[in-house]
């Protein structure tokens, strides 16, 4: 399946329980922070001895509110991807930050 395909399929689903009234984009936000702290937690007190299942569940919920969020903005996921990548790429550069978790403010 393609993004497109994806996206289309995310917005019927949607748009079939009349669900869009309640995805404003600071629904959505708040929706996706609930949902990383849901992944967050698979890993509490075992980083370890995760249930692969619960995270991709947890994951999958993420990744969704994030989908649903570049479709009530009218924004290209793949087009903000690589704009925020290119950007990295400039305050990361693999000379200064190649195996390094330091900041880009601290490189």
């Amino acid at each position: 399946m393609q993004l497109d395909e994806l996206l289309n399929k995310i917005d019927k689903f949607n748009k079939d329980r009349d669900w869009d009234r309640f995805h404003s984009p600071a629904n959505l936000s708040k929706a996706i922070s609930i949902e990383a702290n849901e992944l967050l937690e698979c890993f509490l007190w075992n980083e370890e001895g995760y249930n692969l299942d619960d995270v991709k569940e947890e994951l999958a919920d993420v990744l969704n509110y994030c989908l649903q969020m570049a479709l009530v903005l009218k924004v290209d996921p793949i087009e903000i991807i690589n704009q925020k990548m290119e950007k990295n790429a400039k305050k990361y550069p693999i000379e200064k930050a190649k195996g390094v978790s330091t900041k880009y403010n601290k490189l």
